[in-house]
């Protein structure tokens, strides 16, 4: 007979904090065991008959990891993966591949693909717990160290930061007068131009403007307002 503290420990729950999680598999077995499973008091579980229905939840619900079978109908695991990592609001989201493809193509394929983890059927569903909360926290983990460093910022993050400048940068300059203001505001937008310009020439190389952007920067201005660049800022001649 197990001991009081054993029968205390079957009654743990695993999934033990916040959560949000997506079931994606045409089986509606294994998606009833996957909701009666893995709900707790503290994490929620969803489900979808395949990626396209997934792909409409994920859009419409944020989510701490997806379950993802790989061999469904409309729109399988593998496509679904691929259309998670390019899309900018989703390429950082978990996705644990769950299916019986258990030959080694099949699990090459799926992390090749991104996936960050791999459970095989018939599921452990305890195992598999404790496998989800290892991913969620190492997720979250990876998600305060990008807040953290700013240099994991994303392309569209800075080509929406310079597309911003640029149209402050237009509206400024209606209002401004032929002043030192109007010149300084006439290098800021065309440094963003050139720069948004050069990411998508080079999104890759590009990071920052380089010292020969900024003396074009500063020669175009000068030349169509007829001024000098002295200290830094903008004079006109006298």
């Amino acid at each position: 007979m197990a001991s009081p503290e054993h029968q205390q420990d079957r009654w743990t729950y695993v999934l033990d904090e916040p959560a949000r999680i997506l079931a994606v598999d045409d089986d509606p077995i294994l998606r009833e065991f996957a909701s009666v499973q893995l709900t707790t008091p503290s994490a929620t579980i969803d489900t979808a008959i395949d990626g396209e229905a997934a792909l409409q939840a994920l859009r419409a619900q944020l989510y701490d990891v997806v379950l993802l079978d790989i061999a469904m109908p409309r729109l399988d695991g593998f496509a679904l993966l691929a259309k998670i990592r390019n899309d900018d609001n989703l390429r950082h989201l978990p996705v644990i591949m769950l299916t019986g493809h258990e030959d080694t193509a099949s699990i090459d394929q799926a992390y090749r693909a991104g996936a960050n983890s791999f459970a095989a059927k018939p599921v452990n569903w305890r195992q598999l717990s404790y496998h989800i909360r290892h991913v969620i926290r190492a997720s979250r983990t990876e998600a305060a160290a990008r807040d953290r460093d700013p240099a994991a910022t994303t392309e569209r993050e800075v080509s929406e930061f310079l597309q911003s400048i640029v149209r402050n940068a237009d509206v400024l300059c209606e209002r401004a007068s032929a002043d030192s203001l109007g010149y300084d505001l006439q290098i800021v937008r065309l440094v963003a131009r050139q720069a948004l310009a050069a990411r998508a020439a080079r999104p890759s190389d590009v990071r920052k403007p380089s010292t020969a952007l900024l003396a074009n920067s500063a020669n175009g201005p000068q030349r169509r307002s007829a001024g000098v660049l002295r200290g830094g800022q903008f004079t006109r001649d006298r």
